[in-house]
């Protein structure tokens, strides 16, 4: 093991902080360097949804399945300051324009929802405040000796052999380090100005938080809704145990601007993810909305992440495009990167479908700025709905 080596991690989300933690614990001199704020983006308003064994027949199956268990484990060792609650998960289906009310699939929701499966038990779905899970992980992190700092990385540092020797921000200063990690979300793609890193896009998503109270039990939701246009939303519904409730249904291809703090709603989104709420559930309906969110998910031409080393660059990584499961996946993709930096392989995880250099790089002349493209599908329920919700 590479005790006392420097890490500089670019990007203070979920990932970063998680691979900060794990590092540091290993003994290692990490920097986190942040530009915005911990959390800032889509690590603070995601739905932090967690389940075991949803990816399963997909090269993501075993990382999910050891971050599922890294996360108990994270609450249990750490006094779970992030909300970490076990749920029972259904789906079912629901119309704007249906005038048919029975009785309610759940005492919460509104008649004529229908709940038609039971989709993850407390053993195989859980839920994490995400913002307070990532701001937690790296003050734990830095109580592992972590600095981190603010600022802005403009360009890769590299000795006359080629190697990392660290990263260079905007204001002129110098962070030297033997391994630079890329863990920037989907800003990732700024980095292909200096690095061979594939496409990273981003996909944006639109969040409402209600102050539900008690009113709504541990149970999560994922809905098919049909408007009365016609047009289907996939709704996913999180009670928090904060007494707040996540809910997520419009996600849109948009421009991704340069500045995190530029991400805006679409326009007209939030209203109408309101009104699906209002009708599908009484309880939301009387409850006050605490925040109205949007954030960009980082997402990969083929659906799977970028974790692992960038070829032909000796000690540049990268940890970036989990797309809806950034959330489950940061503490196992953490301890993987820990190891195949300090110790040269990942042990609990094959890393190799996740392999940078398994798609083309991205040309830099294509780069004017990060935008949306073309974005994969994915799947997020058991039950084969096609999302691209909220992680």
């Amino acid at each position: 093991m590479s005790l006392g080596r420097r890490i500089v991690i670019c990007g203070g989300g979920a990932i970063g902080a998680a691979i900060a933690y794990f590092t540091s614990r290993g003994g290692a001199r990490s920097t986190v360097i942040e530009r915005h704020a911990v959390a800032g983006a889509a690590s603070g308003k995601s739905g932090g949804f967690l389940a075991l064994d949803w990816c399963r027949g997909s090269p993501l199956d075993r990382l999910a399945r050891r971050s599922f268990e890294l996360h108990a484990e994270l609450s249990a060792e750490l006094g779970g300051p992030w909300g970490y609650r076990r749920l029972t998960t259904y789906g079912g289906y629901a119309a704007e324009d249906d005038t048919a009310r029975g009785a309610p699939g759940r005492p919460w929701l509104a008649g004529g929802v229908a709940i038609t499966s039971r989709l993850g038990s407390p053993e195989t779905t859980a839920l994490v405040e995400p913002r307070a899970f990532t701001t937690g992980l790296m003050h734990a992190a830095q109580a592992h000796g972590v600095v981190l700092r603010h600022g802005t990385v403009v360009d890769l540092l590299r000795s006359p052999s080629g190697a990392v020797r660290g990263v260079a921000l905007a204001g002129g200063e110098i962070v030297e380090g033997d391994a630079v990690v890329i863990a920037l979300g989907p800003w990732s793609i700024l980095a292909a100005r200096w690095l061979p890193l594939p496409a990273v896009l981003g996909y944006k998503g639109h969040s409402l938080v209600f102050e539900t109270g008690g009113s709504i039990p541990a149970e999560a939701l994922f809905l098919e809704y049909r408007e009365a246009s016609g047009e289907i939303l996939t709704p996913e519904l999180f009670p928090r145990a904060d007494g707040t409730t996540w809910v997520c249904a419009i996600s849109t291809i948009a421009p991704l601007p340069v500045d995190p703090n530029d991400v805006a709603a679409d326009e007209g989104a939030h209203a109408r993810l309101e009104a699906l709420c209002r009708n599908i559930s009484p309880a939301l309906a009387a409850a006050p909305i605490k925040a109205r969110q949007a954030c960009f998910r980082p997402v990969t031409e083929d659906g799977l992440p970028l974790i692992g080393a960038v070829p032909g660059i000796e000690g540049a990584y990268v940890a970036t495009g989990h797309s809806v499961w950034g959330m489950l996946n940061a503490p196992a993709t953490g301890e993987a990167m820990s190891e195949l930096i300090m110790d040269g392989a990942a042990r609990r995880v094959d890393l190799a479908p996740f392999a940078p250099g398994r798609l083309p790089p991205l040309d830099p002349a294509r780069l004017r700025g990060p935008s949306g493209a073309r974005v994969p599908s994915g799947n997020r329920t058991p039950s084969g709905l096609s999302r691209l919700q909220g992680s």
